[in-house]
């Protein structure tokens, strides 16, 4: 989802390594040296076997990109450019002429090309250390564990799956292969979204009261033949394609998971849009164990973006929240101030990292799993008519 508000590449470039920078610097307890530095003589006798490990895992990991839609074309691929820990070194896709364009735009070797026939030979690729699954919601769990059995480590955006079974089977196959799963959830490292989970998680302002989530976003601007509005591969509409980020939004602002769920569907006015089993909006309500409800919807006919909260001694709001770039914030205290990051690069770079020293991601497997058990009853209690759903 974007936004009209711009900021320079080139702020967005200079905030990015500054930052990489500086985790890469404390992300191990020791400066990450240069490999050269290991191998040019004078200061390599007095280095520790510690740092000579870090600078080793200091190596750029080598990202594949499954799938070269919108999303890896406008985001993904631009921000391997900028990252400090891992790079764009293969692509898949079914497509040749894109094949060509990127091998020729990245510089990307023939041997680091695929299909969806070739993908499975992934595993005899040292250059690839990392697949990102950026395919229709309900291939999520066919590549995933394919790359699990080609012992490469994985990171998939969300939703991680369309049922439960899949998310399931997703973890077991990472699990039994020895390979870390990720989601990709871009706003656990973005300065905005963190200082709401501070807020929320720390009771900066005292004990949370209420949180209010939407997410909405107008797809009949466009044409009704796409991917997101057919049933069969996204799995279901606004819930599980913008809707996640309202579950994700209330989830992290309290640090757990909620109790239960009530849920309705909205009316349907468009059905050359919405009348193949996807519904035009949700809203719903997510109760948590401490009392704290979160009111929450989600259109795709609408266009809304927002995360706020209420506390005993405060509050706080950022509208736009989920947007790629340009949030706006504020505080009972005042305006929150952060400059945009380039979120995707700093997402990636973390994984990098928690990849190469066998650390579970900040956004592992479990947490996708975790959030298919909300969004499925969601959609359990809005069929039911509203029934209240505990979440198992």
């Amino acid at each position: 989802m974007k936004n009209n508000i711009h900021h320079s590449a080139s702020d967005r470039r200079r905030f990015i390594k500054g930052f990489s920078f500086v985790l890469g610097s404390t992300a191990f307890g020791l400066p990450l040296l240069s490999l050269s530095s290991c191998q040019s003589g004078g200061k390599t006798d007095e280095q520790s076997t510690e740092e000579i490990q870090a600078a080793a895992n200091s190596r750029k990991l080598g990202i594949a990109l499954v799938g070269l839609g919108q999303y890896s074309t406008e985001q993904l691929a631009p921000a391997l450019q900028e990252t400090a820990h891992c790079y764009l070194a293969g692509i898949v896709t079914g497509t040749p002429s894109k094949a060509e364009e990127w091998k020729s735009k990245y510089s990307i070797p023939d041997k680091n090309i695929y299909n969806y026939e070739t993908f499975d030979q992934i595993a005899d690729n040292p250059d690839i250390d990392i697949v990102y699954i950026v395919l229709p919601n309900s291939m999520h769990a066919e590549y995933t564990i394919r790359a699990a059995k080609a012992k490469k480590h994985v990171i998939c955006e969300k939703p991680m799956a369309t049922t439960v079974a899949d998310a399931q089977r997703m973890l077991d196959a990472c699990r039994e292969n020895n390979v870390k799963l990720a989601i990709g959830y871009r706003l656990h490292y973005e300065p905005f979204n963190k200082r709401v989970m501070e807020l929320g998680q720390q009771q900066v302002y005292g004990k949370v009261q209420s949180i209010e989530a939407a997410n909405s976003q107008d797809m009949t601007k466009d044409s009704p033949d796409v991917w997101r509005l057919d049933k069969e591969l996204s799995g279901g509409g606004p819930l599980m394609d913008v809707g996640i980020y309202c579950v994700q939004g209330a989830c992290y602002t309290l640090g757990k998971a909620p109790a239960a769920v009530t849920a309705t569907f909205g009316e349907v006015t468009n059905q050359e849009y919405f009348n193949n089993g996807v519904e035009q909006s949700i809203s719903w309500q997510m109760e948590f164990e401490d009392g704290v409800i979160a009111t929450c919807r989600s259109s795709y006919a609408e266009e809304e973006n927002l995360l706020s909260g209420k506390a005993e001694n405060g509050w706080w709001k950022v509208d736009p929240v989920y947007a790629y770039e340009g949030k706006k914030g504020e505080t009972s205290e005042g305006k929150m101030d952060f400059p945009d990051v380039y979120e995707q690069a700093l997402q990636m770079d973390g994984q990098a990292q928690r990849f190469a020293s066998n650390q579970e991601s900040i956004v592992p497997g479990e947490m996708g799993l975790r959030d298919m058990k909300i969004l499925e009853a969601i959609y359990a209690s809005a069929r039911s008519g509203g029934k209240r759903i505990m979440i198992l």
